[in-house]
């Protein structure tokens, strides 16, 4: 059976024996005076040293890594123990979660659509994000700690960095930043550090570029019309005309007068276009008769002057918006129709795709056009010939309008045109927006115009 004895009880029992063996060494001598005195000074020097060798063990643990627990001793020493490693442990912890929350605060800023860059004292690169990185063509790791401006060597950049005054962001782009246009702010902070801020501005220049060049082409396309208006006016009034002449006149002034309409008309459209829900996908239109207003429209432009035809369809119903959609349609067919010579084909073709979508075709035997033009096509106020284009009557605004009433009904167009062979334009349709329905007629019915 095992025993021990607590530390009171310990001590009393060591300096009970401490006593017998002075006093038996005192009797052995004549002296248990002696003895006793001896038994005492053996305990307290036997004290003494368990108390150094639980120093020397603390001592050995705070001189090491501190990855084991602190020694588990009694007394003063082993309390010390616990209250340092309690200690520690808090700073680690307290360390581990400072860290964790700057990775997540790097994480956040590294996932910023902005630029970030921090700059120490001597403009050299202490962190910056991906972003940064791209805007710059800079490589974290290889250029940390390298000096910007021997990296980013545009005359302009480094002149706002070091002139310190950073009021107005500056804007960059070309050679700098290649297809990209940035704006770059600059913000002193701590001690002597910068924080670069970069931002791409590329769209909205382009934007800005594009109400610029609206502003300036309604202007344009309104004031010719306005200008000849008020000669004629002038004209009539100032001088006599015979009947034949002021009857020329008033055509001409009717003529500009209807042009204006025509633009005012289309700019409604295309306002409305961009700022209106999309059409509901439950309206369902018969394609038919969508066809049938579409070949009306272009047998009274064309006047017999062209044959039209158009066929398929029968069977199908369109979910959208009627006046869009006819809008759209007859911006094609009319542009076919005034593009065309006299004696030329027009073709309108209702065809089903495999993905259940379909496709409207609109083909042509007219003028065709360049290659180069046809990416630019859908532009607002864009013209391949500008003088053609107002001499038939065109605003520059319609396949622009064709394109958003595609996009509104989760479509596309596609144009495809040769000079010389004609143009064919594909309206596509997604399976959402079409539907078969039961019909006598036969799909290969054509109309003839």
């Amino acid at each position: 059976m095992s025993w021990r004895l607590s530390g009171p009880l310990r001590a009393a029992t060591v300096t009970a024996l401490g006593g017998l063996l002075g006093a038996a060494v005192g009797l052995a001598f004549g002296q248990t005076l002696l003895g006793t005195v001896i038994g005492s000074a053996g305990f307290s020097a036997l004290r003494s040293f368990r108390q150094t060798t639980r120093g020397d063990r603390l001592m050995d643990w705070l001189r090491s890594a501190q990855l084991e627990p602190a020694p588990r001793d009694t007394g003063f020493w082993g309390e010390m123990g616990y209250r340092v490693e309690r200690m520690l442990r808090a700073r680690e912890q307290s360390v581990l979660f400072e860290r964790r929350e700057r990775q997540q605060l790097l994480e956040a800023i590294d996932a910023s659509p902005n630029g970030v860059i921090v700059l120490d004292a001597a403009d050299g690169i202490d962190w910056c994000n991906s972003t940064a990185a791209g805007h710059f063509g800079l490589d974290p790791v290889r250029d940390h700690s390298q000096r910007i401006t021997n990296l980013v060597r545009s005359p302009l950049f480094v002149a706002y960095l070091q002139q310190g005054v950073f009021v107005e962001p500056l804007v960059l782009g070309g050679a700098v930043a290649g297809t990209l246009t940035l704006s770059v702010l600059v913000r002193p902070f701590g001690q002597g550090m910068k924080l670069v801020l970069t931002q791409d501005i590329t769209e909205r220049e382009r934007a800005d570029s594009m109400r610029r060049d609206f502003v300036a082409n309604v202007s344009h396309e309104i004031r010719t019309p306005l200008t000849v208006l008020a000669g004629f006016v002038e004209t009539m009034s100032n001088l006599p005309l015979t009947e034949v002449e002021r009857r020329r006149v008033l055509l001409l002034m009717n003529q500009q007068t209807d042009r204006m309409q025509t633009l005012v008309a289309d700019l409604l459209q295309l306002a409305q276009l961009e700022g209106s829900p999309w059409p509901a996908q439950d309206r369902w239109l018969a394609v038919p008769q969508l066809l049938q207003r579409a070949r009306a429209d272009a047998a009274a432009l064309s006047g017999g002057r062209h044959q039209i035809v158009f066929s398929g369809g029968a069977d199908a119903e369109l979910a959208g918006s009627e006046t869009e959609l006819l809008s759209a349609l007859g911006n094609v067919v009319n542009n076919a129709v005034r593009y065309t010579p006299e004696g030329g084909h027009i073709e309108v073709q209702w065809s089903w795709r495999a993905d259940g979508g379909a496709d409207l075709e609109i083909s042509d035997s007219g003028i065709g056009i360049a290659r180069e033009h046809l990416s630019r096509l859908t532009e607002r106020f864009y013209r391949v010939d500008s003088s053609r284009s107002r001499d038939t009557g065109g605003t520059g605004l319609g396949l622009s309008i064709v394109k958003h009433v595609m996009q509104r009904h989760g479509g596309q167009i596609d144009v495809q045109s040769e000079p010389g062979k004609g143009s064919r334009f594909k309206l596509t349709l997604p399976a959402a927006r079409v539907r078969h329905v039961a019909t006598a007629t036969s799909d290969a019915t054509p109309m003839a115009a």
